[in-house]
């Protein structure tokens, strides 16, 4: 019988999906692994995703977006329910 390829524990990156001031969102930003965790918890990715805004920014010549919001990808966020009835 064939074995399976074990997942790796840690994995390297985080994804974070990402909502700018303006409306837009862009999915599935990563994060090294590295960066977050301890007091700040996910607050260090919003600095590495600004970085990395800044050189998208600058390859293309438009500015950079202000981030509204960050949240990890695939995270359930519930909805309030409907009201039946």
């Amino acid at each position: 019988m064939a074995r399976k390829k074990s997942k790796p524990l840690d994995a390297e990156f985080v994804m974070f999906d990402v909502v700018y001031t303006d409306g837009s969102r862009r999915s599935n930003r990563r994060v090294p692994t590295a960066l977050l965790g301890g007091l700040d918890g996910d607050e260090p990715a919003r600095d590495a995703i600004m970085e990395q805004d800044r050189a998208i920014a600058e390859k293309s010549g438009m500015p950079a977006l202000e981030i509204a919001s960050l949240t990890r990808s695939g995270k359930v966020v519930e909805k309030p329910g409907r009201k039946v009835g």
